[in-house]
């Protein structure tokens, strides 16, 4: 069966269950496995209590989104991943919440050593040495371990090195300490804490993950939300954007030991964060964003009073960056670290910041437009080097489309009327199926939820762009400086918390 066969969604769109043929696993494995030959990623990839899996295969010249979904008879199945790298966390991922046993697969242990959502043990039943780390051997070969436990104020999360004396020969990386059960908290929603729950999923991505949630039920009830009160939010998701990327840009310049740009970064970061906490009480664009809206609108004053606070912030960025780029010393450190392939990116599956710094045109604000960037698109910025240089450079460029971005939305807004309240959304739908994304500052965020006959949510499933792009960074430090870690660490900051859901 070819993946044309499918049906094909709109970013935020819904479909019924029924739309969806339950195709038998060996079609379901090999439509999956076609697409991704032909050139879809596989977004997502996902099973229920009901042995249920749905894959999500992003077509990104096309605009669209094709679902296919199968009901496994056993718990046991022919793996994705020998074919299929991009599969191999999900399928980990599916073989811990539900028990689903990936046979082929190359490196089946636990993803973030959580108990099973059915068994109440750990499922798989951990086979002898299945919580060991990769081990390389060999005269001089040592192993450098560091956390899960770390000095500074940062979440938990272990790192194994192999090495041969400073080169690093392999990285492991280790997840999900916290065991935060965020999925299985929504489901039984929409409930009174879902949209926190969502907003906190990753918290330095409030606003891409709660507007995705946002879209969930919105698409789910068939509603519509105003043009303005999407403007709101464009300018909320590119606040978010451009406060962590001067943090990061700081952040590398400080592991290099350049002060200037270090010390300016650090300040100027709490400028655009203190835009956001001017336009809805907080620094992190909490309570801004609501289904079917706004928790706060911009009214046409506020508007205006940000614009020159906006301008004024990019000044001082620019001025404070351009310092860095100028730096011989910063730029030999910068090019000689953490090479990514394009080849490697997209056999992963990497998505935002590190799959444009290898070149690859991805940005699900131009690939599957959504909101205000369906009149009002971005332009992706792109670089080719994927090494740390380049993924500073991508972050740099998307400044300045992101206070163009801002600019061009806060004009508009200024001289428009705030919209009336949002009213309740309609019951969703029954027996359906929705796929939001949404272009956060690391990269894409997926939103999948799944609903039974009384509109419930009975899965829901989120992919942060953490989930696709660590493995990019175990791959960054092979043959690479044991010491050129923090710096290669840095410039794909991902998320901790976003991983562990």
């Amino acid at each position: 069966m070819s993946h044309l066969a499918l049906p094909v969604l709109k970013n935020g769109q819904a479909v019924a269950l029924a739309d969806l043929s339950e195709l038998p696993f060996a079609f379901f494995r090999d439509t999956v496995l076609g697409a991704v030959r032909q050139g879809l990623r596989l977004a997502c990839l996902c099973a229920d209590a009901q042995l249920r899996m749905f894959a999500v295969l992003a077509d990104d010249a096309g605009r669209t989104l094709r679902v296919a979904r199968t009901r496994l008879e056993q718990p046991r199945y022919a793996a994705l991943t020998p074919e299929c790298p991009q599969a191999h966390l999900f399928e980990r991922e599916m073989a811990e919440q539900y028990g689903l046993q990936p046979e082929g697969h190359p490196w089946l242990k636990p993803l973030r050593f959580q108990k099973s959502w059915i068994g109440g043990e750990a499922s798989p039943q951990p086979t002898p040495g299945a919580l060991d780390f990769y081990r390389v051997e060999g005269d001089e070969v040592h192993e450098v371990a560091v956390g899960p436990v770390h000095a500074g104020v940062i979440e938990p999360g272990h790192f194994r090195f192999q090495c041969h004396g400073e080169q690093v020969f392999h990285l492991e990386i280790a997840l999900g300490y916290q065991h935060r059960g965020v999925e299985q908290a929504l489901e039984g929603g929409p409930h009174p804490l879902s949209l926190k729950q969502a907003e906190t999923a990753a918290g330095d991505t409030s606003i891409a993950h709660t507007w995705a949630h946002c879209r969930i039920l919105e698409g789910l009830a068939g509603f519509s939300v105003p043009a303005r009160a999407d403007r709101v939010r464009g300018v909320a998701l590119e606040l978010e954007r451009a406060a962590n990327h001067v943090g990061d840009l700081g952040a590398l310049s400080g592991d290099v030991g350049f002060l200037p740009t270090a010390s300016f970064c650090g300040r100027i970061r709490g400028d655009w964060l203190n835009l956001s906490a001017e336009g809805c009480g907080s620094r992190l664009g909490r309570n801004w964003l609501r289904p079917g809206g706004l928790q706060q609108d911009l009214d046409p004053r506020l508007a205006e009073r940000m614009l020159p606070r906006v301008d004024r912030a990019w000044v001082e960025t620019r001025d404070a960056v351009e310092l860095l780029w100028g730096a011989a010393s910063v730029m030999i450190r910068f090019e000689a670290a953490g090479h990514l392939g394009p080849a490697q990116a997209r056999e992963i599956g990497a998505v935002g910041v590190p799959a444009r710094a290898c070149g690859i045109p991805m940005d699900v604000r131009r690939d599957h437009p959504f909101g205000p960037y369906e009149t009002h698109p971005a332009v992706p910025a792109l670089a080719e080097s994927g090494n740390v240089h380049s993924r500073a450079w991508v972050r740099w460029r998307e400044l300045f489309e992101s206070h163009r971005l801002i600019s061009e939305a806060l004009a508009d807004l200024a001289a428009s009327p705030c919209d009336p309240k949002p009213t309740s959304l309609p019951k969703l739908a029954a027996d359906s199926l929705c796929v939001s994304l949404t272009e956060g500052w690391r990269g894409e965020v997926l939103h999948l939820a799944v609903t039974d006959g009384e509109g419930r949510f009975v899965r829901y499933k989120i992919v942060d762009a953490s989930f696709h792009n660590w493995f990019g960074l175990a791959l960054a430090l092979r043959g690479e400086q044991i010491s050129d870690f923090p710096l290669c660490n840095k410039s794909f900051n991902l998320s901790y918390c976003g991983h562990d859901l």
